[in-house]
């Protein structure tokens, strides 16, 4: 395995959850695993033992649950050594969303998530960015500002953003990935990662998350459609 692979902690309560995700992983160029852990506080042990770019946890787990290991991890997070954190849950509760978010994930995947979104949203932690499941940033955003619609969608762009820019903000509000959003525009990985960078800071967004509520927030896009 290459040297610059991306190291995975999984910890879930369920063993077959468990090899699931490790076979799917396992067998992605440039992933691998390197510890399972069956409750919260194997899983922060592990975590801080074998030092992974990414861990991902389930939200209801023995002894320590998923929302604490992601906080204890970010809160560690102050070196290259501390993992960034995905949870994958089957609970889609809209405070977990939230809570997971504050607390530092970088993604926040369902249980019947494909597995191409489960390997994107490993690659896009280990860039320290997130990706949450499409059907959660929907739920996600209809609770902004108390879920009522944001603001009519207006003829200006907003923060300067062309209409380039704008395709591109559309979509990952409603939860395309990198390799989505080049086949939907037709456009090169590399052209998109240099368009979301420039969005981040033109909306002072630090991550796809922000970059959804933003969209909605300032009438780009209404997620109750």
């Amino acid at each position: 395995m290459a040297d610059d692979a991306i190291d995975v902690v999984i910890a879930d309560d369920e063993e077959l959850v468990r090899a699931g995700f490790e076979l799917i992983l396992d067998a992605t160029a440039g992933i691998r695993v390197v510890g399972v852990a069956k409750d919260g506080v194997e899983c922060v042990e592990l975590a801080r033992r074998l030092e992974p770019d990414v861990v991902l946890v389930d939200i209801r787990m023995p002894r320590l649950d998923g929302l604490e290991v992601t906080r204890i991890l970010a809160g560690e997070r102050t070196g290259a050594a501390a993992p960034n954190v995905v949870v994958i849950t089957t609970f889609d509760q809209d405070d977990y969303v939230r809570d997971a978010l504050r607390f530092g994930a970088c993604g926040f995947l369902l249980k019947d998530a494909s597995p191409m979104l489960l390997v994107e949203a490993v690659r896009a932690a280990a860039r320290g960015d997130a990706l949450v499941s499409p059907a959660v940033t929907v739920r996600l955003l209809r609770g902004f500002e108390g879920g009522e619609s944001g603001p009519a969608p207006s003829d200006e762009a907003p923060a300067g953003l062309s209409e380039r820019e704008l395709d591109i903000v559309r979509l990952v509000a409603v939860g395309r990935t990198n390799q989505e959003i080049c086949g939907e525009l037709y456009l090169s990985l590399s052209t998109v990662k240099t368009y979301l960078a420039r969005i981040q800071a033109k909306v002072a967004a630090r991550n796809r998350v922000e970059i959804a509520a933003w969209a909605w927030q300032h009438g780009v896009i209404d997620p109750r459609r």
